[in-house]
């Protein structure tokens, strides 16, 4: 059973940064595609960034620019680096791991998500 556990959501004022980390288990899933989603209040989650099977990174066009997704094989840890960060950035981040072992995000599981607020 994959276990997803986010830390690291905060409140912060607009133009701040907040570091988000993930701890994936088991470790095999650090293989295929992992990433961040997120769900803004009355809004659709969405996928915003994501690192594919590959080690290639991808990104909404949101974030592209403000935020970096990276990982650590050795520690099983996703991480999620937002800088300049804005208001309208607050929602639940949410941790995903793609489902089938594949190397796109298509179908993941959800880890329970941690919330950031930013203020204008």
């Amino acid at each position: 059973e994959v276990q997803l556990v986010e830390s690291g959501g905060d409140s912060v004022q607009a133009g701040g940064s907040l570091r988000l980390s993930c701890k994936v288990s088991p470790g095999t899933y650090m293989r295929y595609c992992v990433g961040w989603f997120r769900q803004a209040p009355g809004k659709e989650r969405e996928g915003i960034a994501a690192i594919n099977s590959d080690g290639r990174p991808d990104y909404a066009e949101s974030v592209k620019g403000r935020f970096t997704v990276s990982k650590d094989i050795a520690t099983n840890t996703l991480t999620l680096q937002m800088d300049n960060l804005k208001a309208e950035d607050t929602a639940m981040y949410y941790c995903v791991a793609d489902a089938n072992g594949g190397s796109r995000c298509d179908t993941v599981y959800y880890g329970q998500g941690t919330q950031v607020t930013v203020s204008s």
